[in-house]
């Protein structure tokens, strides 16, 4: 499909209350964000918003389009079943259904599923320690981090409940060998989350690339700063960060809108 065709694709907003054309706006924004900061991985990884209501749907991204050609009214409603619920020219991918249909059946507050495959996020989850509090960015997630071992490809429905246990009541986890989650009780929240872990992991990396001794932080500032963590992203998100970021795509391409 060509660029302007995917433009030109018709809009759902009258067709979807308020609220859901609300969520579909959000969705698409952190979609282009996503590749604005070269989170992206072709057409790979998803991000996905629960819609309310008793139906327990959500949207997720149409398969095979790039992140930053997503639009609003081109996101695919499914339901927990991964089955699409409203004609899409697009299918699904079976991988996204598996992971973020987990989260969203078993988390009330995880409105929002992000996850990516970022270089410093994969690299990250390939060492035995994880996440090291090194950093001012890192010890803000101090005590927001899981971590689940790598299955394969995430296609086996088994491996669900495995993954809801093991992220339990965490906002960030580190899928091992694999890259990185996060969740929100809105789109802001998860984004600026994995904003915090991507550009942790992306620290992480470089000090230790340098080659010099590493300097650590002491305990009692660890715990500082781990309280003064806490809630942070929610707070920011949606009342200082999405405000300026929704400008910044704006300024690039508002076509998110649509």
């Amino acid at each position: 499909m060509s660029a302007t065709a995917l433009r030109s694709l018709p809009s759902v907003k009258d067709r979807c209350s308020p609220e859901e054309w609300a969520l579909r706006v959000d969705l698409a924004a952190a979609y282009r964000l996503v590749a604005h900061y070269g989170w992206d991985d072709l057409i790979f990884t998803h991000i996905s918003v629960r819609v309310p209501g008793p139906e327990h749907h959500f949207l997720i991204n149409p398969y095979g389009m790039m992140f930053h050609e997503i639009t609003a009214s081109s996101l695919v409603k499914i339901d927990l079943d991964g089955e699409i619920v409203e004609p899409s020219e697009y299918l699904v991918n079976p991988a996204g259904f598996t992971i973020h249909s987990a989260v969203h059946a078993a988390r009330e507050d995880a409105q929002c599923v992000l996850h990516c495959h970022t270089v410093a996020g994969t690299g990250v989850s390939c060492q035995e320690k994880g996440l090291l509090p090194l950093h001012q960015t890192a010890m803000l997630l101090n005590g927001q981090v899981a971590y689940h071992e790598f299955e394969g490809v995430a296609l086996n429905h088994d491996e669900r409940p495995r993954l809801v246990a093991d992220l339990g009541d965490k906002g960030c986890m580190i899928l091992r060998n694999h890259g990185t989650l996060t969740v929100g009780r809105d789109v802001p929240e998860a984004f600026t989350r994995m904003y915090y872990l991507e550009r942790a992991c992306a620290m992480q990396v470089a000090a230790q690339a340098g080659g010099a001794a590493l300097h650590w932080p002491a305990d009692a500032v660890q715990g500082v700063t781990e309280k003064q963590g806490k809630d942070a992203f929610y707070k920011m998100g949606r009342a200082l960060v999405w405000p300026a970021l929704f400008r910044l795509l704006d300024s690039k391409d508002p076509s998110f809108r649509n």
